[in-house]
């Protein structure tokens, strides 16, 4: 769940439809770092799975899960490659969590969330950038009657799911549902709240942020979401 793409949107960057070319969507996902360090013959293993692994999911590949897809795709791909040239189960499952993780970065947001406009312009924006931008798969609950200091929602429907829960690779969605919990889960004067999620055997993904007047430890315990 990519709020901070929603928020960059609507920056005046261009949006238009973007090829889904292995090469390319490596390049534009959380491993973009990582692939260069692996040898030339490792690197074409995981573009020839990616290309099968597109054609398998061609019904997901819209404009508007570009962005997801880059990081199912190719996180998938570097999962089963590593494993077919040595590396255990565990081992492949290291490299997509920690490189996934590792190139996160929170800061923006957390840079934002001192802003006493920060939760207005979350209720504004991300019901639409999410309306607009999501792709086919995805289904939401959005709610209007949210206090000053709330902004919840839900979704429903998600391709992380999808794609990977057909493939029982749940442990993936769950690397993807924990990059949530670094992008929000230390924001300044905000509780990011979460229950469950869909990759992780939930009915929906909830996302709830609360407003507080203080930071964390002035008053209120920032909640251990998942």
């Amino acid at each position: 769940m990519e709020i901070k793409k929603v928020i960059a949107g609507f920056s005046g960057k261009d949006n238009k439809m973007k090829k889904y070319e292995p090469q390319k969507m490596t390049a534009d996902s959380c491993y973009r770092n990582f692939l260069p360090t692996l040898s030339t013959e490792i690197q074409k293993a995981v573009h020839r799975r990616m290309k099968q692994l597109l054609e398998e999911e061609k019904d997901y590949c819209d404009k508007g899960n570009y962005s997801h897809m880059c990081q199912i795709i190719t996180s998938i791909a570097l999962y089963e490659v590593p494993q077919e040239y040595g590396k255990s189960e565990a081992e492949a499952y290291s490299i997509v969590s920690e490189e996934m993780w590792k190139f996160l970065d929170p800061s923006s947001m957390q840079k934002l969330a001192r802003k006493s406009f920060f939760l207005p312009l979350m209720k504004k924006i991300v019901p639409f950038g999410f309306r607009k931008g999501s792709g086919i798969g995805w289904r939401y609950t959005w709610h209007d009657d949210d206090s000053k200091d709330e902004f919840h929602f839900e979704c429903n429907e998600c391709i992380y799911q999808k794609i990977l829960g057909k493939r029982n690779m749940m442990k993936l969605g769950a690397v993807c549902c924990h990059a949530d919990i670094i992008n929000y889960g230390n924001l300044p004067y905000t509780d990011f709240i979460r229950t469950e999620t869909l990759c992780q055997g939930g009915e929906k993904c909830d996302f709830c942020f609360v407003r507080h007047q203080t930071d964390a430890g002035e008053g209120w315990e920032r909640t251990d979401s998942i």
